[in-house]
């Protein structure tokens, strides 16, 4: 039990040397790697940063031929550090455990690896380190699921679909939904913010980004309400199942944005912005914009902007 109690607060490499495998494996390490993140659950931990320390241990398969002193023959440690980069800064995220299970899954993405000790810890959230760690071996699935991304991504690549205030209105807005739906691509809708938002506006920009982005929300509802075939969803993993299983969505924009590294402004007066924000993000396939002209991205040959008409989404009129 001491012998336990001792490698659970050593480095990972220690545990790393205890959990041997049946083949023959190297390791490479990265010590006391500290980034200033946004991450955390709390209120009191959004909008700010503080310093994150990871280590991580990978267990990698020996080169069996002549390296020739070639970074490429290799599993490198940029690697490693991309990894951690690549998941810090591309979503903000409430948990070290989700952040240390992304980093693992994305290691062991790598050839070379077999199996990713990754230990996390706050350094700023009390006297001392407060942290998880995980460890993961790589996944047979792994190349199956790489291999189809390529394919999946591009048919299942969303068509946003922006509806203006008076596009929520129209007559039409259940023959659009239905001609969507007759395109056999996932859509997601965006809506704009109401005509007359409930409440006086704040002086402190911070709480009216909020109610805004709750008024926002307030249309999502209401358009969900016109029409069954519309499902309000808030979050990445919500808006990841609708794709996939063909689902009409409309997006409550609050989560995302909040939780965004790089999140966009939200503009009461020009709401569509969130959305074309949103296809860039998702790596949408277009963006339809019914029921309005946008100041900005109007040339931008991913934007169509549509006229409230019933058959705008007929193949004679749009690709989608």
């Amino acid at each position: 039990m001491t012998n336990e109690i001792k490698l659970a607060f050593s480095h990972p490499v220690e545990r790393s040397r205890t959990n041997l495998s049946d083949i023959e494996l190297d390791r490479i390490s990265l010590r006391d790697h500290i980034l200033e993140v946004e991450i955390g659950a709390f209120q009191s931990e959004r909008g700010m940063t503080q310093r994150i320390c990871f280590n991580v241990v990978v267990e990698v398969k020996p080169v069996h031929k002549v390296i020739d002193d070639d970074v490429d023959k290799i599993l490198s440690y940029d690697k490693v550090t991309e990894a951690i980069s690549d998941e810090v800064y591309s979503e903000r995220v409430n948990l070290l455990e989700t952040l240390a299970e992304r980093i693992a899954d994305r290691i062991l993405i790598e050839p070379q690896a077999h199996r990713a000790f990754v230990r996390i810890e706050k350094l700023d959230r009390g006297p001392g380190a407060l942290g998880v760690e995980i460890v993961r071996t790589e996944r047979d699935q792994n190349s199956a699921i790489l291999s189809s991304l390529g394919s999946d991504e591009l048919s299942l690549r969303p068509h946003v679909v922006y509806l203006s205030n008076a596009a929520v209105a129209s007559i039409y807005l259940d023959s659009w939904i239905d001609q969507l739906c007759a395109s056999q691509q996932p859509v997601i809708l965006c809506v704009d913010i109401p005509k007359n938002p409930v409440g006086a506006k704040n002086e402190k920009s911070s709480i009216q980004r909020r109610l805004d982005l709750l008024s926002i929300e307030q249309s999502a509802w209401i358009l969900a309400g016109k029409n069954s075939k519309c499902v309000v969803v808030s979050t990445k993993t919500e808006l990841d199942y609708a794709i996939k299983h063909g689902q009409i969505s409309v997006w409550a924009p609050s989560k995302i944005i909040l939780d965004a590294n790089k999140p966009p402004d939200v503009d009461a007066d020009n709401t569509y912005k969130l959305a074309y924000w949103l296809m860039n993000e998702l790596n949408g396939a277009k963006l339809s914009v019914i029921g309005m002209v946008p100041e900005a991205h109007n040339d931008d040959n991913m934007v169509a902007i549509l006229p409230l008409e019933e058959d705008i989404f007929e193949s004679t009129n749009i690709a989608i």
